[in-house]
C-alpha cells in the first residue's frame, strides 16, 4: 500500500521511505502502468498530438514547444503520426482517444466524417495549429500562409523578376494555401502564374527535380517560390550543379526558415515562421480549456516575418 501510494503521490510518503522505495524500483527496473489508472479516472493527465510527419523540421518543432509546457504541467504527450493520410489519421485518433487522453492537438484542418464524429463523441478539447484563417472546429493557433505567400512573391518580384514559379510538393493543404498566395500576388502585378508540383514528399533532391521541370515547361523562368526549405535548397544546389549564379540567374525562395537557409550561400530568403512558440501557445490553451477556462473564442495569430537572405 506504501509503495502503491508512493507511485501515484510521492508526497504522501516521508522522504526516508520514498528514498528506500526509489532504490528499489531502481534496482528492479520496475516501470508503472497507467493505463488503468487512465481509463479509470475522470482525466489522465494526458494529451494526443497527431502530426502528419516526423521528418519534417517544421511538426519537430511545434512538438518541441507543445512538450516544453505539457512537461512543465505535468502531463503525458501522446504522439502519433499519420503521414498526410485522413484516413490514417482517423485510425489514430481512434487509438489516441482508447487512452481516454483529455484534449488533443490536430495539425490538418480537413478530417474524415469519421473522425469528426468520433471528436464530438469524445467532447475534449481541440486545437488546430498551423492556420489562423482557415474554420476550426474548436481552437485555432498558427498564421495566414496564403498571405505569407503572397508577400513573399512581392518580395521577388520588387527585384525585378517576372517569371516566377512556384514549386510545391505533398499537395497538402498549406502547400495549395501557399500556391493561392503566390497566384495572388503575380495577378495583382499583371503576370501569369505557373506552378510545378508533384504529390510525392518533400526533399532536397525533389527541389532539383522540380526546378529542371520548370526549365523544361517555362523556358524563361528565372525565379522560384517553394513551399518549403527543402525544394529552395535543393534547387540552390541544382543550379549549382548547372553553373546558374543565385540570384543573378535564377532567384530562389523557400519558406519556414529551416537552419540550413541560414548557412547556405548566399542565405536563402524565407517565410520566417514561429513553429516553437506555436507548439507552445497551442499546449497552453489547450491545456488551459481542460481546466475550465473557455474565455479564447478566436485563433490566436503568431505571425510570420518576411527574411530576404540574398538568394533574391
Amino acid at each position: 500500500m506504501t509503495v502503491s501510494r508512493y507511485l501515484r503521490n510521492p508526497e504522501q510518503v516521508s522522504l526516508a521511505l520514498r528514498e528506500k522505495i526509489a532504490v528499489a524500483l531502481d534496482e528492479l527496473g520496475y516501470i508503472p502502468n497507467r493505463a488503468p489508472d487512465m481509463l479509470s479516472n475522470a482525466t489522465s493527465r494526458a494529451i494526443g498530438v497527431l502530426l502528419p510527419s516526423l521528418t519534417n523540421q517544421v511538426f519537430a518543432d511545434v512538438l518541441r514547444g507543445i512538450e516544453a509546457v505539457t512537461d512543465e504541467a505535468g502531463y503525458q504527450t501522446l504522439v502519433a503520426h499519420f503521414g498526410y493520410n485522413p484516413q490514417k489519421e482517423e485510425l489514430q485518433l481512434r487509438s489516441l482517444l482508447g487512452w481516454n487522453i483529455d484534449g488533443v492537438i490536430l495539425t490538418e484542418r480537413s478530417h474524415t466524417p469519421g473522425t469528426l464524429r468520433m471528436l464530438e463523441v469524445a467532447g475534449i478539447p481541440v486545437i488546430e495549429v498551423m492556420d489562423c484563417v482557415t474554420p476550426c472546429l474548436d481552437m485555432a493557433v498558427g498564421f495566414d500562409n496564403v498571405e505569407a505567400a503572397r508577400q513573399m512573391t512581392q518580395a521577388i518580384l520588387k527585384k525585378g523578376h517576372r517569371h516566377t514559379v512556384y514549386l510545391g510538393a505533398r499537395l497538402d493543404e498549406r502547400t495549395l494555401q501557399k500556391q493561392r498566395g503566390y497566384e495572388k500576388a503575380m495577378r495583382e502585378a499583371g503576370l501569369t502564374p505557373r506552378s510545378v508540383m508533384m504529390e510525392d514528399a518533400s526533399s532536397f533532391s525533389a527541389g532539383g527535380e522540380l526546378l529542371r521541370e520548370a526549365q523544361r515547361l517555362y523556358p524563361e523562368t528565372d525565379s522560384l517560390f517553394c513551399t518549403n526549405d527543402d525544394l529552395a535548397v535543393g534547387a540552390m544546389f541544382e543550379c549549382q550543379r548547372q553553373g546558374l549564379q543565385v540570384p543573378a540567374q535564377m532567384a530562389i525562395a523557400g519558406f519556414h526558415g529551416h537552419d540550413i537557409a541560414q548557412v547556405v550561400t548566399p542565405r536563402l530568403a524565407t517565410v520566417l515562421t514561429p513553429r516553437d512558440r506555436m507548439g507552445r501557445e497551442a499546449a497552453a490553451l489547450l491545456l488551459a480549456r481542460i481546466a475550465g477556462d473557455h474565455s479564447v473564442t478566436e485563433p490566436l495569430d503568431v505571425g510570420f516575418e518576411i527574411a530576404e537572405g540574398g538568394s533574391i
